[in-house]
């Protein structure tokens, strides 16, 4: 049974999508063991609470820069024996020292289709809005592994969610939540914990 430790720092919807599936029976020789929050308030950290999940809070500010909060990250996340790190909502950049101690053991679900609307400054309804304003027909989200170039690691899965000509940035992310992020992103923790996952040539082949 593999230890998957869960960063956030909002709401945690897509916690409570991982939740779910866990005690659907989704996800398959995996169990959340720990939920980390860069912020002391976050609503995820009551999800976990209420699914008698264990907490812990490293608040971003208390730390005088990326290097200080990412080595506090990396301590919590040793501490804790975590097989695999899932971003979900977690709106704080680490450093390379994180990536490089968890190679291809770190995923993030990014909003939208890699390589459209991703990188810096991509993320939350910044990414619907562009891609509204571009005119795409097709969104939807990206199960990638995290590495040192911001959405830029080897993509697990992805699914298309078809855009509508009276979206709104909000009716788009709420959809491509419930269509998307919240089926793939279990999906691809499942395929990790079952040891489904090979990386070659920063390409994700399922076995």
């Amino acid at each position: 049974m593999k230890n998957i430790v869960v960063l956030v720092s909002g709401g945690g919807t897509n916690l409570q999508a991982l939740i779910d599936a866990q005690e659907s029976g989704i996800i398959k020789n995996g169990k959340i063991t720990c939920v980390i929050s860069s912020k002391a308030d976050a609503y995820a950290l009551e999800r976990a609470q209420k699914h008698h999940i264990k907490t812990r809070v490293l608040v971003r500010k208390e730390y005088p820069d990326t290097a200080a909060y990412s080595k506090a990250i990396l301590n919590a996340i040793t501490e804790e024996k975590a097989d695999l790190v899932v971003y979900a909502g977690f709106m704080t950049i680490l450093d390379e020292q994180v990536v490089k101690a968890m190679p291809n053991k770190m995923m993030n679900v990014h909003p939208a289709l890699i390589p459209s609307f991703c990188g810096k400054g991509y993320y939350g309804l910044r990414v619907h809005e562009e891609a509204l304003k571009k005119g795409v027909k097709l969104t939807g989200a990206t199960v990638h592994f995290v590495t040192e170039v911001c959405d830029g690691g080897p993509i697990i899965l992805q699914k298309a969610v078809e855009i509508l000509d009276d979206d709104t940035p909000e009716t788009l992310q709420k959809r491509v939540m419930e269509q998307a992020e919240w089926k793939i992103l279990p999906q691809a923790v499942s395929l990790f914990c079952e040891d489904r996952l090979e990386v070659r040539n920063d390409r994700v082949y399922i076995k």
